[in-house]
């Protein structure tokens, strides 16, 4: 049944179909034309290649950048003084303290002390490198309790050195000083 309707179209259609032959050099020219698509279409992939990469190094410019700006917008480290009011007075007490503990302990400065000195400045030098340790825990932990003891006890231990390197000083002094008396004998 579908032969008869198909024989029955190509009837219909007799005469109808263009039995001209091409003219000579249809070959060449169909080649050329489409070596021409060709060229055309390669400039376009070219074009949209190039397209491509330039968005993709400028992805990667805008990724590069945005990193960098993440990475040093990371919070500084929080001290006492961020805590609160209360802790800001206190790290200010011990920071001055220090400071006027220190100054009376170079004032000592002698042959005699230079050891005892030197000593105790490295102590206090291992102390405020632990006490920055101690800020970017505070940092870390979202001011825990125990991280804030812990700094606070730190400037007390820094306080205690210096007490104790002057007070043996001190003792140094009184030393000296009674060294070089006249013994008196009845």
């Amino acid at each position: 049944m579908q032969n008869d309707n198909i024989d029955e179209l190509f009837n219909n259609l007799k005469g109808e179909f263009d039995i001209n032959e091409l003219g000579e050099g249809h070959e060449n020219r169909f080649l050329e034309k489409l070596k021409a698509n060709e060229t055309a279409s390669t400039d376009v992939e070219k074009f949209s290649l190039n397209w491509k990469s330039f968005l993709a190094i400028a992805a990667s410019l805008v990724i590069c950048f945005a990193v960098f700006t993440t990475a040093q917008s990371e919070p500084e480290a929080l001290d006492l003084a961020s805590v609160s009011s209360e802790m800001s007075e206190t790290q200010d007490f011990f920071t001055a303290t220090i400071e006027a503990e220190l100054k009376k302990l170079n004032n000592e400065r002698s042959p005699l002390t230079e050891q005892i000195i030197t000593d105790a400045i490295s102590r206090i030098d291992l102390l405020e490198k632990e006490y920055q340790n101690l800020k970017n825990d505070l940092t870390k932990s979202n001011k825990d309790q125990r991280v804030i003891y812990a700094m606070v006890n730190n400037f007390q231990n820094r306080i205690d050195i210096l007490n104790t390197v002057l007070e043996q000083i001190e003792t140094i002094k009184q030393l000296k000083n009674n060294s070089n008396e006249p013994k008196n004998t009845i």
